[in-house]
């Protein structure tokens, strides 16, 4: 089986990283064999690059050294999964994206302003969910006409025309998932000459 590129690389570096970790503690290789049952001869292969790392081999060295397993062959460090979203203004509407990666499904949070009270319905392909945080949702659907509060939440086919807003009371703050398409409609869209709320 071809191995990629950064697998080659991560095995390449545990050698020298097993040499590095003997040396540094002060082990020779004859002790190293003791503590562990694995040949002399095994070992300086294995740290030059010679034997290819395997479990059987690197489970009793990371035991005699102990440290865990990832330190023997460089686990790569997990990134800060913190996400620090840049508002935007989407048609008088606060949109923070809370979702990195691109996907089938996209996460944000809207901050829906008292004036956004004009309903103006729209259709498009997708799923959508909604939650309401803090305010009072309008949510319009086909001929359904609904109130949501906090802590409330919402779901629906986007295929069926569909408006939310506010009460006008106050500005409503929403999380919301839903797809590219409800994406592109719902926090890209473009102003237009007759102002369309975008939902």
């Amino acid at each position: 089986m071809k191995q990629s590129p950064a697998i080659s690389q991560v095995l390449a570096e545990v050698g020298p990283r097993l040499r590095r970790l003997r040396t540094q503690r002060g082990v020779s290789l004859t002790a190293l064999a003791e503590a562990t049952g694995i040949s002399k001869s095994t070992l300086s292969r294995l740290e030059s690059g010679q034997r290819r790392p395997s479990l059987e081999l690197l489970l009793p060295i990371a035991q005699a050294h102990q440290v865990p397993l990832d330190e023997l062959v460089g686990a790569p460090e997990v990134g800060d999964p913190r996400i620090r979203p840049s508002p935007r203004s989407v048609n008088g509407n606060t949109v923070l994206p809370l979702t990195r990666q691109p996907g089938p499904l996209q996460a944000f949070k809207m901050v829906l302003p008292a004036t956004r009270q004009t309903p103006d319905l729209c259709t498009h392909e997708g799923y959508e969910w909604l939650y309401v945080l803090s305010g009072t949702l309008r949510l319009l659907l086909a001929d359904h006409d609904l109130t949501l509060g906090p802590g409330e939440a919402g779901e629906f086919d986007t295929r069926l025309p569909h408006w939310f807003g506010t009460t006008g009371e106050g500005p409503v703050e929403v999380l919301s998932l839903f797809g590219r398409q409800g994406e592109r409609m719902h926090v890209r869209a473009r102003p237009r000459e007759r102002s369309r709320p975008g939902r």
